[in-house]
């Protein structure tokens, strides 16, 4: 596995935006996962959208293909050192907890995270972020 896809990145594809569509595509090769954090966030749209069940159908497809990652000690001990190196630096961190989770899930497993989101990871040290998203 390569890529961790942030939860705007799903999403866009959920919705069937053609470029998320084809950026799916190009990298399920080499293996794409979404966070446990990203998969509670996509549920929250689909139970607040107009038609649950039609997206949770969407939802399960995308699923079949692509592996949710949980969140464990070592990725919590890692969110923990990210938000303490972040505050010490100055940093925001609180408007971006779980955008952090997503974070140390990627550099737990050695991802590249793929998001439209740069501004809230751009400051993660080690994290690399997919240039092409």
């Amino acid at each position: 596995m390569t890529y961790l896809f942030d939860t705007d990145r799903a999403a866009d594809w959920l919705n069937g935006r053609a470029d998320a569509r084809q950026l799916v595509t190009r990298l399920l090769p080499t293996g794409i996962a979404i966070s446990a954090v990203s998969y509670a966030e996509i549920v929250e749209g689909i139970l607040g959208g107009r038609d649950p069940a039609r997206e949770e159908e969407g939802f399960q497809t995308f699923l079949r293909a692509i592996p949710v990652l949980g969140i464990d000690a070592a990725i919590a001990r890692r969110t923990g050192e990210l938000r303490l190196d972040l505050r010490r630096r100055g940093l925001g961190v609180n408007h971006r907890a779980l955008d952090l989770f997503v974070a140390a899930t990627a550099l737990e497993h050695g991802l590249t995270l793929v998001t439209r989101n740069t501004r809230h990871y751009r400051d993660v040290p080690g994290l690399t972020l997919y240039q092409d998203a």
